[in-house]
């Protein structure tokens, strides 16, 4: 029994060493000969929730799939590689700047060559690299040797005679700093931050489609047609049981017909197709245009409904039936006479919903926008006294439509900015797209204290007082528009970073700081050595969006910036750096031999054999000799967390 006992420990302690390499993409290849054409064909299976790139990518983007023949000997190639199974999907690239293609779940890529002889050989290599939402795998390397007769035998001496030492050939990288430390670092305790990558939480959209049913509820379109809507099923029976029944049934329709919305939306595009649509140049141009128009038309230019024939039919259906069915058409009336307020956050919220990773999300979304939105239909219906202390339409009610067209003007140019970004225009850079906000919330802050009035307004003069509600709303707003004002001189501006540009559109930066960076590892060890100060190592990526924003949320905090800079010796080591190095190295990893060609490469070398992790962000704190003084960190922006990571690294180092 303790036999066992002591296996199973060592067996999950094995476990526990690994859990942090991930392979989301397997490579397997397979080989058809036919006549005197030869037909190479390579399978990729991608893990749910990742993306493998795809084999165009822009300069300057992350790694692609990239197939490399670096021998060719009794054949030819014929063509170029080919997409035979799987399908791309393009959308752009925050990060990037640029319009990226990748393929889910599977990939199938053919290559033909034309055999000139008895025998052959291919040798070569596929570069890739896969990413999740919120984590990226550093670059990597499928290696493959195909051949017969005496060019395999030839291929095979040749692989043994290249076979080369676990470490890489750099007379600054051997010794200490390279031993793996794994067991070490785990007897510091799990590591901090996470690196699951998930979407967000099936509430989260839930909470979100609730919210935006109590803003369309609260709309002039939905507004006054409770109490209407109320008393005609009070009025329609004198049974008191059946008119409360009724008002149920009113409100479960709405929620049908919504939550029906979003599973067609769905059923129509699939989650994928989604999510490229949603990121998609030509879509938000359209959006672009459809939220101005909306927002125009609440500020009073004209009047946007659909036509009347629509609600008109929909009507006669409900007066000529009977039941269930006449309630249901009454529900569907309302959802076409209430479009022109609900149309906008809708569309919004079924964007949000389908670029969170779920099929189902754009149905949860709409079930928690009917719900919000049907929630007053059964309230009055059970307790009719509440109708008389309901506020009356009026004044507020418009108010609350301009206010609503003030909003969708400014995101508006959210999705003018994805355009913008995708066909490199430029016209609207970070500071142009602050300079629009500010004048947006500046000037809905300045007609809610009454000194711009618009068409639809009750008063056509200015009122001399204004509602403490009014007054409150118009200083969140100037407050939010003087926010804003430092980020044309590159403040971080952290409340709007998902909605204004990358900082990389940013032409004007005052006061920027960087932290004194290492960018080759030895180097950064032997300055630790001289100055006596331990080191940390950030294992980052180009690539990587949660390394971007733990610098941009934690890195310049002032406690956090001050340890970094005064306490250790910082190595920045990017993991898709395609710098080549100036030899090929070959090094073994778990029985297999791998080449390291880039920069990149060898970095990413470095963290999996010597830390046992391959996902980025990835922080450890070592001294000198390359042992840890801490757990690993990865992504998390508790501020407190990260500044408790650095001093317990800095204590243990002067304990030691």
């Amino acid at each position: 029994m303790k036999k066992v006992l002591f296996s199973l420990a060592l067996l999950l302690g094995s476990l526990a060493a690994l859990a942090q390499i991930v392979e989301p993409v397997k490579w397997s290849h397979r080989v058809s000969v036919e006549g005197e054409n030869l037909t190479v064909a390579f399978t990729a299976t991608i893990d749910e929730g990742y993306h493998l790139y795809s084999t165009d990518i822009p300069e300057g983007g992350p790694q692609k799939t990239e197939f490399v023949w670096e021998t060719v000997e009794g054949a030819e190639k014929v063509g170029e590689v080919r997409l035979t199974a799987g399908k791309e999907v393009r959308h752009h690239d925050d990060n990037f700047d640029m319009v990226l293609g990748y393929y889910e779940r599977t990939a199938t890529f053919e290559q033909t060559f034309r055999l000139t002889g008895e025998a052959y050989k291919v040798v070569g290599y596929v570069a890739f690299m896969s990413c999740n939402d919120e984590t990226c795998i550093p670059p990597a390397r499928y290696e493959f040797s195909i051949g017969n007769g005496e060019a395999a035998a030839a291929s095979a001496q040749t692989d043994a005679a290249q076979a080369a030492p676990a470490t890489p050939a750099d007379e600054n990288a051997k010794g200490d700093i390279w031993t793996p430390v794994i067991s070490e670092l785990q007897a510091f305790g799990s590591s901090e931050g996470d690196l699951s990558g998930e979407a967000h939480p099936w509430w989260y959209i839930l909470i979100a489609g609730f919210l935006a049913g109590l803003i369309a509820l609260v709309t002039p379109c939905v507004w006054p047609m409770i109490p209407m809507t109320v008393s005609f099923f009070l009025k329609r029976t004198k049974d008191r049981a059946k008119s409360i029944r009724d008002a149920y049934t009113y409100g479960l329709a709405i929620i049908i017909i919504y939550v029906g919305l979003g599973l067609v939306v769905t059923a129509l595009f699939g989650a994928s197709a989604l999510n490229s649509l949603a990121t998609n140049a030509v879509f938000n141009i359209l959006f672009f245009l459809l939220l101005v128009v909306f927002a125009f038309s609440f500020f009073g230019a004209f009047e946007l409904v659909l036509p009347a024939s629509w609600t008109t039919k929909l009507d006669a259906k409900a007066d000529a039936t009977t039941g269930l069915l006449s309630i249901f058409f009454m529900a569907f009336t309302l959802c076409l006479v209430s479009f022109s307020c609900t149309g906008p956050i809708i569309g919004t919220l079924l964007v949000e919903a389908a670029t969170s990773g779920s099929m189902l999300y754009p149905a949860i979304g709409m079930f928690g926008f009917a719900l919000a939105l049907s929630l007053p239909f059964t309230l009055f219906a059970l307790f009719p006294s509440m109708l008389k202390s309901m506020p009356k339409s009026g004044g507020w009610l418009n108010m609350v439509k301009v206010v609503l067209g003030f909003c969708e003007l400014a995101l508006a140019f959210k999705f003018l900015s994805v355009a913008d970004l995708a066909y490199g225009w430029r016209i609207l850079d970070r500071e142009v797209f602050l300079s629009i906000w500010i004048v947006i919330f500046l000037f809905l802050g300045l007609y809610l204290l009454g000194c711009i009035r618009l068409p639809h307004d009750d008063d056509p003069q200015p009122s001399d007082r204004v509602s403490v509600t009014r007054l409150m709303l118009a200083l969140v707003s100037i407050s939010f528009a003087i926010y804003m004002v430092p980020g044309l001189w590159g403040a971080p501006c952290k409340a709007i970073s998902a909605f204004a540009p990358p900082m990389s559109t940013q032409d004007f930066k005052l006061g920027e700081q960087a932290i004194t960076t290492y960018h080759d590892y030895a180097e950064g060890m032997e300055a630790a050595r001289k100055s006596g100060k331990p080191v940390l190592v950030d294992f980052s990526g180009y690539g990587c969006v949660n390394c971007r924003k733990m610098e941009a949320a934690v890195w310049t905090q002032p406690e956090v910036k001050q340890i970094i800079d005064n306490e250790y010796i910082l190595i920045e080591l990017m993991v898709d750096d395609k710098t080549p190095l100036a030899q090929v190295e070959e090094v073994q990893e778990n029985g297999k031999s791998v080449k390291l060609r880039t920069v990149g490469d060898k970095w990413s070398y470095l963290q999996r054999t010597k830390f046992g992790a391959n996902a980025q962000p990835f922080y450890v704190l070592l001294d000198a000799d390359g042992m840890p003084l801490n757990s690993s960190y990865s992504y998390n922006e508790d501020v407190d967390a990260y500044v408790d990571f650095l001093q317990t690294g800095v204590k243990n180092f002067k304990a030691k």
